[in-house]
This record gives structure tokens, C-alpha cells and sequence, in this order.
């Protein structure tokens, strides 16, 4: 049986990663729509500012300082959550950092900051939210909401260590969803996986280039991410990859391995290159930069939607739309004479 969310509205949930980017937008698109927050990230000074705008504007929330790489700081997460609001009901891993370079050029310690973040911050704070909905009571299931990316499936040149970390958070989210299901643990356990999305990703990554780092088109709006997040917490889904153009890099891969290694090698390198000097190559691998950006400064279009991911979604309203506009169709047709159909 699936299990049972509860609306948005009715519930608390705790955000990792949340002073920037897609946890930024998700953050404020969930107090929009009244959930309760518990907001995380290691820029106290960001999440500050954030909590007295979502609680300026009739919302409820609160925030822990937190680094998802040390285990006790999520714990601490998680505790600041049963003591302010009685517990939570979603908990979404979104904190990540991210390296560009050559692998035989990235440093060890760097490479193991990276892993610190992206997968046992996943870990830790899967774990703990698993504990937390196996001895909690009541009708409703929780959600644990890992962010994955297209490079989940499909590793990439340039940012290798980052695939690397994204495989590995894919492997344990499967891994964990058969668990705790084979448990009987009520929990819904999603895997995100977004293609490149515009925020300040490259901005705030450990650069070890010559050049600016920037994300390869097409670019979604951190929006789309947002929006797939909260249908998660309201929504059993296993995994879903957010933006087409990264599923057609995952097919491609997937149906033609050699074939889509050699395209990336001959444009990915460059198209991460921004064509500009590089800023402060540290980033924000060890220590908290600047927040409160949800977009980057990516100078091409940006898609706003994507009506790939919201199929699905929402597969039997597409079906729904797909047989009504089938039915108008026809019944277009059978009013016309033969004569007039222009089928030659």
C-alpha cells in the first residue's frame, strides 16, 4: 500500500542546504503554501534573514546552523525540530558543494570535503529522519527527499568527483527505500535528479580551472526543482528526473555508451568553461560564502517549466488531456465531409 502524506500545509518540514539555491526556493515555496519549517545550512547570517522573511510574511519557521557532514550536527537538526514543532514530517537532504577539474588535478582532502557533504550528509540525515518515522505514531507516513542529479546516471567530464558522490547518493537511496519497506516502516523515500539548473552552483564551487566555471544548456529554474520536492512531500514517488534535457543525456548514455562518451569528451570540457577569469577558486567548499541567491548569473535562457517532469508526475492527468484532446479531435473529424479532410 502507498503510503499516506499528509497536505503540505499540515505539515513540518526540515530543509538541508536551505540558504541558497534550490533549498532557497523550496524553503520559500513551501512557507507560501504553510508548512512549518525547519530551515539548515551553514550561513547563519542567510538563514537568519530568511526565517524573519517567511515569519515577517505569516509563516512559521526556525533554523539550526549546520554543517550536513558532521553527524551531530543533524542530529542536532533533527532534535531542534521535535522540540520546537513535536517532530517533522519531511525531511529533504539538499546541501551540496561541488569541484570542477581534471580528477588527476582535484586534491584528496578536497575530494573527501565533497563526499563529507554530498553523500553522508544525505546519509546522516536520511538516517535520522528514518529513525525518527519508525517510532512515530499516527495515520500519516514522513517523506525523506534526496537530492540526486541527472549525474546520478550519467557521469560527465570536468566535475567527476561530483558524479561520483551523485552515483553514490542514488545507490543508497534505492538501497535505503528497500529497507525500510521490507520494515514496514511508513516512510516514502524519493531520489530527485535535476538537470543543470540555474543557481549558483559554479559560483560557489571549489574551482581548479582557468577559467569561470558555468553549467552546460539547457538550463531549468530552480523553480522546477522546488515544485517536484513538494510533490514528493505530498506525493509517494520513487525517483524523477527533472528536465528533459537531461533524460536525453541519460538515454543517450544509456542506449549508446561510447558513442555519448565521445560527444561529451569533445564539448562538455568547454561548455563548463565560462570564458571569463576565475573568481575565488575555494568556492564554498569548506566554509559558508555568500546566500540568499536562488539563481546564478547563467546569461542564456533559462526554461521555466518542464512539461517532461510534470508528465511525470502527473501521469493520469497527461493521459486525462492526451484522451480528451484525442476525443475533440475525432469528433472535429466527424463533422467535416470526407471531401474537406484534406488526407489526399
Amino acid at each position: 500500500m502507498a503510503a499516506r502524506l499528509k497536505k503540505l500545509s499540515d505539515q513540518v518540514i526540515v530543509i538541508t542546504g536551505a540558504s541558497s539555491g534550490i533549498g532557497l526556493k523550496t524553503a520559500r515555496m513551501a512557507a507560501s503554501r504553510g508548512a512549518r519549517l525547519m530551515l539548515a545550512a551553514r550561513n547563519e547570517p542567510a538563514l537568519r534573514v530568511l526565517t524573519d522573511e517567511i515569519v515577517r510574511e505569516g509563516g512559521s519557521a526556525t533554523y539550526v546552523v549546520a554543517d550536513v557532514g558532521k553527524e551531530e550536527d543533524v542530529k542536532a537538526v533533527a532534535q531542534a525540530a521535535v522540540e520546537r514543532f513535536g517532530g517533522f514530517d519531511t525531511w529533504v537532504n539538499d546541501a551540496g558543494a561541488a569541484i570542477y577539474g581534471h580528477l588527476t588535478e582535484v586534491a584528496t582532502p578536497d575530494s573527501r570535503r565533497l563526499f563529507e557533504t554530498n553523500f553522508w550528509g544525505v546519509v546522516y540525515g536520511s538516517l535520522e529522519a528514518a529513525r525518527y518515522f519508525r517510532t512515530r505514531d499516527g495515520a500519516y507516513a514522513g517523506a525523506i527527499i534526496n537530492l540526486g542529479s541527472i549525474l546520478s546516471d550519467r557521469a560527465i567530464p570536468i566535475i567527476g568527483m561530483y558524479c561520483a558522490s551523485k552515483h553514490a547518493v542514488k545507490g543508497f537511496t534505492d538501497a535505503l527505500r528497500m529497507e525500510l519497506e521490507e520494515e514496514g516502516v511508513p516512510v516514502s523515500v524519493s531520489l530527485i535528479k535535476p538537470s543543470s539548473i540555474d543557481t549558483p552552483f559554479p559560483q560557489h564551487a571549489r574551482n581548479y580551472m582557468d577559467q569561470e566555471p558555468t553549467l552546460p544548456p539547457p538550463l531549468y529554474a530552480p523553480d522546477v526543482v522546488a515544485r517536484t520536492i513538494l510533490h514528493c512531500a505530498e506525493t509517494p514517488v520513487r525517483d524523477v528526473t527533472v528536465g528533459a534535457g537531461g533524460k536525453v543525456l541519460v538515454v543517450m548514455g544509456q542506449i549508446a555508451p561510447r558513442i555519448t562518451d565521445k560527444f561529451m569528451e569533445a564539448t562538455l570540457p568547454r561548455a563548463q568553461k565560462k570564458g571569463e577569469p576565475p573568481r575565488d577558486p575555494k568556492g564554498a567548499l569548506y566554509a559558508p560564502t555568500f546566500g540568499l541567491k536562488e539563481r546564478g548569473d547563467y546569461s542564456g535562457p533559462v526554461l521555466e517549466s518542464s512539461l517532461y517532469t510534470a508528465a511525470c508526475l502527473h501521469p493520469m492527468l497527461v493521459a486525462a488531456l492526451g484522451l480528451g484532446a484525442g476525443l475533440t479531435v475525432a469528433a472535429l473529424l466527424r463533422r467535416k465531409p470526407q471531401s474537406r479532410i484534406g488526407f489526399g
